[in-house]
Formats: C-alpha cells, structure tokens, sequence
C-alpha cells in the first residue's frame, strides 16, 4: 500500500516487478514518473486517481498483461511513449476533459466508462424466475455487477460479469429467490 503522503512516484519506482499484479494509487498522487511501471508483466489493470495531472515517457512500457486503466478525473499529460507495446484499452468517466489531446498525444482511443442499469424499460424487475435489468452504455466495455444483502454493512460480491456487445446487455440473477433483500452497484473489472 502507497501511504497517503506520496504525491509523487519516481522513474522506475515498480521496474521489473514483474509479479506485481495490482496497485492501489492513494489520491494524494499527482504524477507517475518514467518507467514507473516498465516490464511488469502480470500488471492487468490500473485505476488513476483523479488527482494525478502527468504521466512520464514509457511508464508502462511492456506491461503485455495489461489491459484496462481506468482514469477517474481529466486526462493527463502524457506522450506517444506511455503505453508504448502495450494492447491496453483506457477508459475515462463522464464529466472529465482532455481526452481528445489524450489521444492524439498518446496514440490510444480513450474510451467513455458509462454503464447504467435501465430501470424504466421492461427488462427490469422478474423475467421466467429471475430478477434482471438491461445494461447501456458505451459500446463493447466490460461491466461487473455486484451485490450485497446489506447497505449498513456492505459485503459486495459479483454476480456476473457482461460485455456491452453494441452498448447493451440483460443482467439476470437466478439467485435472487435466495435473499430477502438484494441491492446491485456495477463496477469496472
């Protein structure tokens, strides 16, 4: 765990970990320095902070096994270099900005993260035995939803995992007859 007082991580910091398969950035971050992530081979995927402005020249330089990040406030600064190698798809939140000079800089196609569950059409509610609810949003992104018995103390765990062929999807939860109260959030991967 990255304490909360760095706001900076240096060239090279994970280099050649190559077992290092998950981070969790702390929002105090505001820069990733060159090389940061370079041959971390069982790196699959990232969450950028929002508060992170700059990322350095080949940060993730031959990371294969990545294939998501997932960037929750505007684009930052980067170069052609960053993801250098890499078959990486990057996603990004509505309300954010930059990303047009995101991709032009680094040569990815940033794609909108913006799932939501239709609750208004008639693929919501209980369909031949079991609860489920239409998926919309970008073409092609992967959706998680989970669930919980409980919001005063959340236990979340994944029910299915969908891909939005087209922009769609039907989410459907055979077991929901097993619980007297089941709530749904999604999540990215």
């Amino acid at each position: 765990m990255i304490p909360t007082s760095v706001t900076s991580l240096g060239s090279g910091v994970f280099e050649y970990c190559s077992l290092l398969a998950s981070v969790t950035l702390p929002g105090s971050v505001t820069s990733l320095g060159s090389d940061m992530f370079f041959s971390c081979s069982s790196l699959t995927s990232l969450t950028v902070p929002d508060s992170v402005t700059n990322i350095g020249s080949y940060a993730f330089l031959t990371c294969p096994g990545l294939t998501s990040v997932y960037f929750k406030g505007n684009a930052p600064v980067a170069d052609s270099t960053v993801f250098s190698g890499d078959n990486v798809k990057i996603y990004y939140l509505p309300g954010t900005a930059g990303w047009g000079t995101f991709a032009t800089a680094t040569g990815q196609a940033p794609v909108l993260w913006n799932p939501q569950a239709q609750t208004g059409d008639g693929g919501f509610g209980v369909r031949t035995n079991r609860f489920g609810f239409n998926l919309n949003g970008s073409a092609n992104i992967v959706v998680v939803v989970e669930a919980c018995t409980n919001f005063f103390n959340p236990v979340w765990q994944p029910v299915q995992t969908n891909t939005l062929m087209g922009g769609m999807a039907y989410f459907s939860d055979p077991q929901w007859t097993n619980y007297p109260n089941r709530f749904y959030r999604l999540r990215s991967p």
